[in-house]
């Protein structure tokens, strides 16, 4: 086992017109904890080519998440698949990209443009071995993973956007490379990766998308932990225990609340410097304290933060707004979301005399939910979360 993750995200666009997306992406960790990841394109748009990919990735990333033989998963799903009569390609096409370990990938690929493997900052021709499956022609790929390896799964609305308007064949597979290089040398997340990449697609279809567009990045990288402190224990005789497991976690360190940077000062025996500069109206400034990485106001930042996790999950609309500002929110929605893989969080189940007055709107359970509620956004972007009460 080595220090390595996958950091995976994806963005899809919808056919004009249709409101449901014909492409589907399923992520899984099978049994032996290695992760799938799966992009179906299914025949056309609308509701049937949505059914059709969203069926053939769930079958296949439940069977393979069950431990069963990849050439078992590719082998029901291909021989489920009919091939259209009059078109005479299959129903549902599809790419599953398999982590081992953190240390192999395993790539699949039927019908769908195939993968582009960055490797270097360059463009990496990986070796493809063909499969008769079914009656299917299915390519396989095992590689070593490297540190900062890039892998690029699409459907094909990604190479067919621009066709009759900016290109006359669509937007070239060496030029979606070209692409891609230069947005990886800028260090940013899987996530981002692909919302420029489908971004870009869509300004080609002049935003009328003429097929729906998906593409899945996976990045690998170095793990990086990182430490959440949010609220005072229920007990006072627990905050130096608290506090010392706290800081004695490796990575950065990130305290939320007035009063629990009140404790965590006083146990480092420093001064807590409190800033008055406003970066933005609607969330409280940021403090200071020596040997804290950041410091900041609690439940109402947390909350811009899950609006901005939400979002970032989703069409990722949000991120020039938290990407480069200086306000808690956005700086610990970089921090969470960019860097970190490993996140633990230190919740102090206090009762703030301060929430209770009937007039805020601000309780107990609401702080608890908070937590819960970032943990499971968080969880989704496929960073490891362990949360400890106090």
């Amino acid at each position: 086992m080595n220090d390595l993750c996958a950091d995976i995200g994806y963005k899809s666009i919808n056919h004009i017109g249709e409101e449901l997306c014909g492409d589907h992406v399923d992520i899984v960790e099978d049994s032996d904890g290695s992760t799938v990841i799966v992009l179906a394109d299914g025949l056309g748009s609308g509701v049937k080519a949505s059914i059709l990919s969203t069926l053939t990735s769930k079958i296949i990333s439940t069977m393979m998440a069950a431990g069963l033989p990849i050439e078992d998963c590719v082998s029901t799903i291909a021989g489920a698949l009919p091939v259209c009569s009059v078109r005479g390609v299959a129903y549902s096409t599809f790419t599953i990209i398999r982590i081992l370990n953190n240390e192999w990938a395993e790539i699949i690929q039927y019908d769908n443009p195939h993968v582009i493997v960055i490797r270097n900052y360059e463009n990496y021709e990986y070796p493809k071995t063909e499969m008769n499956i079914g009656g299917k022609r299915i390519f396989k790929t095992t590689l070593k993973l490297c540190e900062d390896d890039v892998f690029i799964a699409m459907s094909d609305g990604c190479p067919h956007a621009g066709i009759g308007d900016v290109y006359n064949f669509g937007w070239k597979r060496e030029d979606i490379i070209g692409y891609m290089q230069a947005l990886v040398t800028g260090g940013y997340t899987a996530k981002n990766l692909s919302t420029m990449l489908v971004d870009e697609c869509d300004r080609l279809y002049g935003h009328k998308p003429g097929d729906d567009t998906t593409a899945c990045v996976v990045k690998i990288r170095k793990r990086e932990p990182m430490n959440i402190l949010f609220g005072p224990p229920s007990n006072r005789d627990d905050c130096d225990l608290m506090m010392s497991l706290f800081f004695s976690k490796e990575g950065k360190h990130i305290v939320c609340g007035g009063t629990t940077s009140s404790i965590a000062a006083k146990f480092l025996g420093k001064p807590l410097r409190a800033s008055l500069n406003f970066e933005r109206s609607d969330i409280p400034p940021i403090a200071e304290i020596e040997g804290v990485d950041l410091v900041t106001e609690g439940v109402i930042t947390m909350n811009k933060v899950i609006q901005y996790a939400k979002d970032y999950l989703g069409d990722n609309e949000l991120y020039e707004e938290w990407s480069f500002k200086k306000d808690g929110a956005s700086l610990i929605s970089r921090l969470l979301f960019e860097e970190a893989t490993d996140i633990n969080f230190y919740v102090g189940r206090a009762i703030n005399p301060a929430h209770q007055n009937p007039d805020l709107p601000i309780n107990f359970s609401i702080k608890m939910n908070l937590v819960e509620e970032l943990s499971d956004c968080l969880k989704k972007m496929g960073k490891r979360i362990k949360v400890s009460y106090f």
